[in-house]
């Protein structure tokens, strides 16, 4: 039984220069040549800073005592107007980054400064501002989401990434969970992940590699200041936010969160998708809840309070927000729009679908350009999940277009959406049609097909849930192991492995693997799963536990939009899902152009966020 939850308004510690009133808005940084001549330009970007929402803070930490005197209660979200904000996305130039060098051989270099620190910024109208943590390039221009960084494929981009969080979390921690970071002496600990990206192992956001504010204190797996995002991988959709071990799902909730998008002019401008800052649009959607303060409400008491004070399974808000804004609205003409929609939720799935029957037409899954285009009606996505979407609003039946959500919570088995959690944003829709030149080609771009017999070894990847006396969560292992356990999976670069991932729980798990793309090629139901599970928590071995013979129930659907290379899938309760993971480029049979060898290695793990923290997560590390 979970106790009852109240929110504690606290005084924030800010630096003198803190800024009050900045909005919440989605800012693009164009990481582009400084020189046409230079083989690679380099985007450096420091980040670090945090974007108070509110001069009130959330100050809800382990051992902290909360007095009737500073107790407000949980916003009513009925009383919030939906639709009162308009969507923002502003682009940041090249002209105004803060600083421009080259390197020694002449490359071309961009620096970025990401900042972290405390300012306020406006969420919805009738909240008072609220505490976030946020990217930017300083700390006045930050926001959450963050820049959205656009990257050319084959240009390198360098960023350098600050840290200013010098002050207490904004958010309840709990140090008892097994990945939870002990006896920091001041400050929060942060690390980057470019999830999605295909680079470096320093540069990868290793949970263990994570820095305070000026580097004082340093993980286990640190080793470097700028990272190196190369681009030499396929155009597409990806995106970077905090992966500090234990506390990826309070430092995501906080607002640490940004689109990354790499872009090929010889392979994308042929298409003639929709393009430009006005047709061309990421819509970064996710839930929060907020106390009466504007602070952001996280229930500060677990499930099993003896085990873990704070720690919860999942975390799910009552309020809706795309690129800052809660319940925006968007003003569109009768014509073709591009949306890199990605769902920055800690735990919830949105099903989407238009109320006035808009169809998406899909161009691209997670950070891959599928090989046609696919039409459906509605799209599901979990967390950390990418839909590149066109959507022709010269078809649309009315002047009003809600994109709304019907995915239960949590997914599949979880309560239906209500009134307002099921509204997302709406579109209002130019009356007068007008000429469109964008357009949707029969064909988009092929990459290399890959089959089974191309595999050079098969693996066994099994998804488990532990709960106490009470039948309430106390953590979730990836073949019965912590993180810390010696590694496992090993997969030597330039080779394709078939894993296989049985998921022995009642939930739904995004399962992302860093570095790796793969393929989904079947899901199977798993018959007598309970005599199954048995023998599989009593041994944690799939063969000897004859899964062969569990694993003959009915056959899964794998979407027609989802049958492209994807870094994270939806792993089914009961089922086996069999995907081929490819760890190499899937453009071309060139190798890596870096040492993927290289420590700290990588990581695989489901993206629920509150899953991941405690802890499943395993390390994935390649060899030659």
């Amino acid at each position: 039984m979970v106790a009852a939850q109240v929110c504690q308004s606290q005084q924030v510690g800010q630096s003198e220069d803190s800024l009050v009133g900045v909005p919440v808005h989605s800012s693009r940084v164009i990481a582009v040549p400084v020189s046409s001549e230079g083989p690679s330009s380099i985007l450096d970007v420091s980040v670090g800073a945090v974007v108070s929402i509110s001069s009130a803070a959330s100050m809800v930490e382990q051992g902290s005592k909360v007095s009737r005197d500073s107790v407000s209660s949980l916003v009513s979200v009925s009383s919030l107007v939906s639709f009162a904000h308009p969507i923002v996305s502003s682009v940041v130039s090249v002209d105004e980054l803060d600083d421009r060098v080259l390197l020694d051989n002449a490359i071309p270099v961009v620096w970025y400064c990401y900042s972290s620190d405390v300012i306020n910024v406006v969420v919805q109208r009738d909240l008072p501002p609220t505490p976030v943590f946020a990217y930017g390039t300083s700390k006045h221009r930050a926001t959450v989401p963050g820049p959205t960084i656009e990257s050319l494929h084959g240009i390198d981009t360098y960023v350098k990434w600050k840290n200013y969080l010098h002050s207490k979390h904004i958010l309840p921690l709990d140090r008892t969970i097994p990945t939870a970071i002990q006896a920091i002496r001041k400050g929060i600990p942060t690390v980057v992940h470019l999830h999605g990206g295909i680079h470096e192992p320093e540069s990868d956001g290793n949970s263990n590699s994570w820095f305070t504010g000026g580097f004082k204190e340093r993980g286990p797996t640190w080793s470097k200041k700028r990272y190196h995002y190369r681009n030499m991988q396929q155009p597409g959709n990806l995106w970077y936010h905090d992966h500090a071990m234990g506390l990826t799902r309070v430092n995501l909730l906080a607002g640490l969160i940004g689109t990354y998008i790499i872009r090929h002019h010889d392979m994308e401008a042929p298409l003639r998708l929709p393009k430009g800052k006005k047709f061309d649009r990421p819509l970064m959607v996710f839930d929060r809840s907020f106390c009466m303060d504007g602070s952001i409400y996280m229930n500060s008491t677990g499930n099993n309070p003896s085990i873990h004070p704070q720690w919860q399974p999942e975390y799910f808000g009552d309020v809706i927000i795309v690129n800052g804004k809660a319940w925006p609205r968007m003003k569109v003409r009768r014509r073709k729009y591009r949306f890199r929609i990605i769902n920055a939720s800690n735990a919830r799935f949105f099903r989407f679908f238009f109320t006035n029957g808009l169809q998406f037409i899909h161009v691209a899954s997670d950070s891959v350009y599928l090989e046609k285009p696919v039409v459906t009606n509605e799209t599901l996505l979990a967390p950390s999940e990418i839909a590149d979407v066109v959507v022709d609003f010269s078809k649309s039946k009315s002047n009003v277009a809600v994109l709304a959500n019907n995915a239960p919570y949590p997914y599949p088995y979880g309560d239906p959406v209500n009134d307002i959690n099921s509204k997302v944003m709406k579109f209002i829709v130019k009356k007068k049609r007008e000429l469109d030149r964008w357009r949707v080609p029969s064909k988009l771009i092929k990459y290399p097909y890959l089959d089974l017999s191309s595999a050079s070894r098969t693996r066994y990847i099994a998804m488990y849930e532990y709960t106490s006396v009470t039948d309430e969560p106390t953590h979730l292992y990836i073949n019965g192991k912590s993180y810390d356990d010696v590694v496992t999976e090993t997969p030597k670069i330039g080779t394709s492995e078939v894993w296989n991932v049985i998921n022995l729980t009642e939930d739904t798990h995004p399962l992302h693997i860093h570095l790796g793309l793969f393929m989904v090629l079947k899901q199977t139901m798993l018959v007598k799963a309970e005599e199954f599970k048995e023998c599989m928590t009593k041994c944690n071995d799939a063969i000897k536990c004859q899964v062969s013979k569990y694993a003959r129930g009915k056959k899964m659907e794998v979407p027609a939009h989802e049958k492209g290379w994807k870094n994270v899938y939806k792993m089914t309760p009961g089922y086996v899902t069999k995907i081929l993971v490819r760890f190499s480029y899937i453009h071309s049979n060139v190798s890596y152009s870096f040492d993927a060898t290289a420590e700290p290695g990588y990581a695989y793990h489901c993206h629920i966020l509150d899953h991941e923290d405690n802890v499943m997560m395993r390390p994935l590390k390649l060899v030659k």
